[in-house]
C-alpha cells in the first residue's frame, strides 16, 4: 500500500510533463491504439472469462467454473472501486490546453464519473485483468502485463489521462485482484500466493 501511494505521488510530479508532451490524438484511428484500449474493456474480458469457463467445464482441476469465475470478478471487483474513487476524488481529465488540475464540485453531478480521469477505469481493467491472468499462468505474465502496459500508454496518447491517473488504475486494479485472488482462490492457491512488485505469483514448481 505505501509502495503504491508513493509511487502515484512520484508519478504527480510528471503529470503536467506528460500532459504536454505525451500526446498522439489519431491513437485510436489506429488499429493498434484500439487493440490496446480493449484490454481495458470489461466486456472482453467477461467474454474471455466465459470462454475460459466453457473450456474447463470437462477438467477435474478446481471446480470447471473457477478459473473464468477469477478472471471476470477480478477486473470487475476493481473497476467499482476505480469507479467509486473517481466519484470521491472527482478531478476532471487532463484540459485540451494546459495541464492544471480541475476538481468537480459534489453539488455537481455528485454520483456519476463521466468526465472524472482518477484513477482510469481502463488502466484499472486491464491491471486487474493481467494480475488475475499472472496468477493463474505466470509463464505469459509478460504478456498480460505488456498488454496491460500498452492499454495505460494509450490512455496517456490520446490525452485522456494523466500520468497518475493511470498508475493510481495500476496500483487499484493490481490490489483488487490480489484481494479477490486470495478470498475466491482455492485454499491451496491462495496460501501459495506472493507479492512482489505487484505481482501475484505461483510457487516455483508450479510455473
Amino acid at each position: 500500500m505505501l509502495i503504491a501511494l508513493a509511487l502515484i505521488a512520484l508519478s504527480m510530479l510528471g503529470d503536467g510533463w506528460v500532459a504536454d508532451n505525451v500526446r498522439f490524438g489519431r491513437v485510436y484511428e489506429t488499429d493498434w491504439g484500439r487493440m490496446l484500449r480493449n484490454f481495458g474493456y470489461l466486456p472482453f474480458w467477461l467474454l474471455a472469462a466465459l470462454a475460459l469457463a466453457l473450456h474447463d467445464r470437462d477438467q477435474s482441476a478446481w471446480s470447471w467454473w473457477r478459473r473464468g469465475a477469477l478472471l471476470a470478478g477480478a477486473p470487475t471487483a476493481a473497476g467499482i472501486v476505480g469507479e467509486l474513487l473517481k466519484i470521491l476524488v472527482r478531478r476532471m481529465r487532463p484540459p485540451g490546453v494546459g495541464n492544471a488540475y480541475a476538481f468537480r464540485p459534489f453539488s455537481d453531478h455528485p454520483f456519476s464519473s463521466r468526465g472524472l480521469g482518477f484513477p482510469s477505469s481502463h488502466a484499472v481493467v486491464a491491471f486487474a485483468a493481467a494480475a488475475i491472468l499472472t496468477a493463474m499462468y505466470p509463464r505469459a505474465k509478460w504478456v498480460w502485463y505488456a498488454a496491460a502496459v500498452g492499454c495505460a500508454v494509450s490512455r496517456l496518447l490520446a490525452h485522456a489521462h494523466y500520468l497518475s491517473d493511470v498508475v493510481a488504475g495500476a496500483a487499484v486494479g493490481i490490489g483488487g485482484a490480489a484481494l479477490v485472488w486470495r478470498l475466491a482462490a482455492p485454499p491451496a492457491e491462495a496460501d501459495a500466493l506472493a507479492s512482489c512488485g505487484g505481482v501475484i505469483d505461483k510457487p516455483n514448481d508450479e510455473r
